[in-house]
């Protein structure tokens, strides 16, 4: 799959069953915050094909919530729940987002991470 490209296929799986009927995240969580993938000595036991290991898979590349969401053809609120149990469980971290004394490049780059994302939907 292109890195931007997303999932050919949607879930026909029901997102509330992916998220057990939860609508809000364990964690704060900023749409435009960048996901990271953490290392962790114990290794997830999902079925094949699940998708919180996708989700694992696309954090190396420090995605947003929102890129995650359109990349896996997910609805936005099912990659918050899933991403926010993820990072209680230890496997993500959620990085800052840009506050006053963010400097034009790293705005920038925000800018750009947020065109990226929208193009993706």
């Amino acid at each position: 799959m292109d890195e931007w490209e997303p999932a050919a296929e949607p879930s026909l799986v029901r997102p509330y069953t992916l998220t057990a009927g939860r609508t809000d995240s364990r964690v704060h969580l900023p749409l435009e915050a960048p996901i990271e993938t953490l290392a962790s000595s114990r290794l997830p036991r999902w079925p094949v094909g699940d998708v919180r290991a996708d989700i694992l898979g696309l954090c190396a590349q420090r995605p947003s919530v929102a890129e995650i969401a359109a990349r896996l053809s997910v609805p936005l609120g099912v990659a918050r729940v899933l991403v926010g149990d993820l990072v209680a469980q230890g496997y993500l971290r959620v990085h800052t987002t840009l506050d006053e004394s963010a400097t034009f490049d790293e705005r920038r780059e925000l800018i750009g991470r947020t065109l990226r994302g929208l193009r993706a939907l």
